[in-house]
Protein backbone atom coordinates (compact mmCIF):
# COMPACT_ATOMS: atom_id res chain seq x y z
CA UNK A 1 0.00 0.00 0.00
CA UNK A 2 0.72 3.63 -1.01
CA UNK A 3 0.43 6.56 1.21
CA UNK A 4 -0.04 10.20 0.22
CA UNK A 5 3.53 10.97 2.15
CA UNK A 6 4.98 8.58 -0.38
CA UNK A 7 4.18 10.53 -3.23
CA UNK A 8 6.60 11.38 -5.80
CA UNK A 9 6.54 12.37 -9.65
CA UNK A 10 6.22 9.35 -11.65
CA UNK A 11 4.80 6.77 -9.04
CA UNK A 12 1.65 4.62 -10.64
CA UNK A 13 -1.18 3.98 -8.34
CA UNK A 14 -4.98 2.61 -8.55
CA UNK A 15 -7.75 5.14 -7.85
CA UNK A 16 -11.10 3.85 -8.28
CA UNK A 17 -9.93 1.00 -9.90
CA UNK A 18 -8.10 3.08 -12.50
CA UNK A 19 -4.30 3.09 -13.16
CA UNK A 20 -3.01 6.51 -12.94
CA UNK A 21 0.16 8.32 -12.80
CA UNK A 22 1.67 11.34 -10.38
CA UNK A 23 2.87 14.25 -12.64
CA UNK A 24 2.85 16.57 -10.23
CA UNK A 25 1.87 16.83 -6.58
CA UNK A 26 1.51 19.58 -3.43
CA UNK A 27 0.95 19.20 0.16
CA UNK A 28 -1.68 22.26 1.29
CA UNK A 29 -2.16 22.90 4.51
CA UNK A 30 -5.38 24.96 4.84
CA UNK A 31 -6.17 27.34 8.05
CA UNK A 32 -8.52 24.98 9.36
CA UNK A 33 -9.39 21.48 9.10
CA UNK A 34 -6.84 18.39 7.54
CA UNK A 35 -4.07 18.69 5.39
CA UNK A 36 -4.50 17.85 1.62
CA UNK A 37 -2.13 16.04 -1.22
CA UNK A 38 -3.26 18.37 -4.46
CA UNK A 39 -2.32 16.30 -7.64
CA UNK A 40 -2.27 16.13 -11.17
CA UNK A 41 -2.09 12.40 -12.81
CA UNK A 42 -2.34 11.49 -16.40
CA UNK A 43 -4.25 8.44 -16.53
CA UNK A 44 -2.50 5.56 -18.17
CA UNK A 45 -4.83 4.10 -20.54
CA UNK A 46 -6.99 6.93 -22.05
CA UNK A 47 -3.58 9.86 -21.51
CA UNK A 48 -6.11 12.32 -19.70
CA UNK A 49 -4.66 14.68 -17.14
CA UNK A 50 -7.02 14.98 -13.86
CA UNK A 51 -6.31 17.02 -11.14
CA UNK A 52 -7.45 15.72 -7.52
CA UNK A 53 -7.11 16.11 -3.84
CA UNK A 54 -6.37 13.82 -1.22
CA UNK A 55 -7.12 13.42 2.10
CA UNK A 56 -3.17 13.14 4.28
CA UNK A 57 -2.64 9.62 4.71
CA UNK A 58 -5.02 8.39 2.14
CA UNK A 59 -3.54 4.96 1.00
CA UNK A 60 -3.62 3.21 -2.19
CA UNK A 61 -2.53 0.08 -4.47
CA UNK A 62 0.76 0.29 -6.54
CA UNK A 63 0.56 -0.71 -10.15
CA UNK A 64 2.89 -3.03 -11.68
CA UNK A 65 4.30 -1.03 -14.72
CA UNK A 66 7.26 -2.48 -16.45
CA UNK A 67 9.51 -0.68 -19.32
CA UNK A 68 11.14 -2.59 -21.97
CA UNK A 69 13.74 -0.62 -24.26
CA UNK A 70 12.82 -0.78 -28.14
CA UNK A 71 13.77 1.18 -31.20
CA UNK A 72 12.02 2.66 -34.08
CA UNK A 73 13.01 0.75 -36.88
CA UNK A 74 10.25 2.53 -39.72
CA UNK A 75 6.69 3.41 -41.18
CA UNK A 76 5.04 0.95 -42.49
CA UNK A 77 1.65 2.05 -44.04
CA UNK A 78 -0.14 3.69 -40.51
CA UNK A 79 1.75 1.82 -38.78
CA UNK A 80 5.12 2.26 -37.08
CA UNK A 81 7.46 -0.62 -36.38
CA UNK A 82 9.91 -1.04 -33.36
CA UNK A 83 12.00 -3.71 -32.72
CA UNK A 84 12.69 -4.94 -28.46
CA UNK A 85 16.64 -4.41 -27.80
CA UNK A 86 17.04 -7.81 -26.31
CA UNK A 87 14.78 -10.15 -28.01
CA UNK A 88 14.81 -8.96 -31.00
CA UNK A 89 10.96 -9.04 -31.88
CA UNK A 90 9.52 -6.62 -34.12
CA UNK A 91 5.98 -5.36 -32.83
CA UNK A 92 3.75 -2.65 -34.69
CA UNK A 93 1.48 0.07 -32.88
CA UNK A 94 -0.49 2.33 -34.93
CA UNK A 95 -0.61 6.29 -35.84
CA UNK A 96 -3.42 6.84 -33.28
CA UNK A 97 -2.20 4.60 -31.01
CA UNK A 98 1.10 6.76 -30.95
CA UNK A 99 -0.63 9.85 -30.80
CA UNK A 100 1.42 13.08 -31.16
CA UNK A 101 4.56 10.92 -29.90
CA UNK A 102 4.75 9.91 -34.27
CA UNK A 103 5.94 13.68 -34.78
CA UNK A 104 9.11 12.56 -33.02
CA UNK A 105 10.26 9.42 -34.24
CA UNK A 106 12.91 8.93 -36.40
CA UNK A 107 14.84 6.26 -37.69
CA UNK A 108 16.84 4.47 -34.40
CA UNK A 109 15.38 6.42 -31.83
CA UNK A 110 14.92 3.99 -28.58
CA UNK A 111 12.03 4.57 -26.71
CA UNK A 112 11.09 3.09 -23.32
CA UNK A 113 7.38 1.19 -24.12
CA UNK A 114 5.40 1.03 -20.88
CA UNK A 115 3.07 -2.28 -20.51
CA UNK A 116 0.95 -2.75 -17.82
CA UNK A 117 0.28 -5.93 -16.66
CA UNK A 118 1.13 -7.43 -19.81
CA UNK A 119 -0.52 -4.81 -21.71
CA UNK A 120 1.04 -1.96 -24.06
CA UNK A 121 -0.05 1.10 -22.85
CA UNK A 122 1.95 3.82 -24.40
CA UNK A 123 5.74 4.81 -25.34
CA UNK A 124 7.96 7.20 -23.56
CA UNK A 125 10.36 9.49 -25.99
CA UNK A 126 13.59 10.74 -24.91
CA UNK A 127 13.07 14.13 -23.61
CA UNK A 128 15.38 15.50 -26.66
CA UNK A 129 15.37 14.64 -30.00
CA UNK A 130 17.71 15.96 -32.57
CA UNK A 131 15.63 16.24 -36.35
CA UNK A 132 16.69 17.82 -39.55
CA UNK A 133 14.54 21.09 -41.04
CA UNK A 134 13.58 20.24 -44.37
CA UNK A 135 10.97 23.24 -45.01
CA UNK A 136 11.44 26.92 -43.61
CA UNK A 137 11.44 30.16 -45.23
CA UNK A 138 14.53 31.98 -45.83
CA UNK A 139 15.75 34.31 -42.99
CA UNK A 140 17.35 37.43 -43.62
CA UNK A 141 21.05 38.08 -42.83
CA UNK A 142 21.58 39.63 -39.45
CA UNK A 143 18.14 38.03 -37.57
CA UNK A 144 20.41 35.72 -35.62
CA UNK A 145 20.17 37.92 -32.01
CA UNK A 146 16.38 38.86 -32.75
CA UNK A 147 13.49 36.78 -30.84
CA UNK A 148 10.95 36.33 -33.92
CA UNK A 149 10.20 32.94 -34.88
CA UNK A 150 9.16 31.08 -38.13
CA UNK A 151 7.17 28.09 -39.01
CA UNK A 152 9.31 24.74 -39.75
CA UNK A 153 8.46 21.61 -41.12
CA UNK A 154 11.06 18.75 -40.25
CA UNK A 155 12.15 15.10 -41.45
CA UNK A 156 9.41 13.11 -39.74
CA UNK A 157 6.47 16.20 -40.86
CA UNK A 158 6.39 17.38 -37.47
CA UNK A 159 6.05 21.10 -37.94
CA UNK A 160 7.53 23.86 -35.29
CA UNK A 161 8.56 27.62 -34.66
CA UNK A 162 12.11 28.36 -35.19
CA UNK A 163 14.39 31.14 -35.05
CA UNK A 164 15.44 33.27 -37.95
CA UNK A 165 18.84 32.31 -38.31
CA UNK A 166 17.76 28.71 -39.08
CA UNK A 167 17.64 27.43 -42.53
CA UNK A 168 16.71 24.55 -44.12
CA UNK A 169 19.21 21.42 -43.54
CA UNK A 170 20.02 22.50 -39.92
CA UNK A 171 19.75 20.15 -36.84
CA UNK A 172 17.90 21.23 -34.42
CA UNK A 173 16.96 19.64 -30.93
CA UNK A 174 13.50 19.90 -30.47
CA UNK A 175 11.73 18.62 -26.73
CA UNK A 176 9.51 16.07 -27.19
CA UNK A 177 7.21 17.08 -24.08
CA UNK A 178 6.07 20.54 -25.46
CA UNK A 179 7.59 20.26 -28.70
CA UNK A 180 9.24 23.31 -28.60
CA UNK A 181 12.53 24.13 -30.41
CA UNK A 182 15.79 24.11 -28.05
CA UNK A 183 18.66 24.71 -29.73
CA UNK A 184 20.27 24.81 -33.11
CA UNK A 185 23.02 21.72 -33.14
CA UNK A 186 26.26 21.56 -35.16
CA UNK A 187 28.11 18.39 -35.64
Amino acid sequence: MISTADFKNGLTIMVDGEPYQVIWFQNHKPGKGGAVMRTKMRHLRKGSITERSFKSGEKFDSVNVEKRKKQYMYMAGQSYVFMDMQTYEEMTITKETLGSSASFLSENLEVDVTYLDGEFIGIELPANVVLKVVETVPGIKGDSVSNMVKPATLETGAEITVPLFVKEGDLVKVDTRTGEYVERVTL
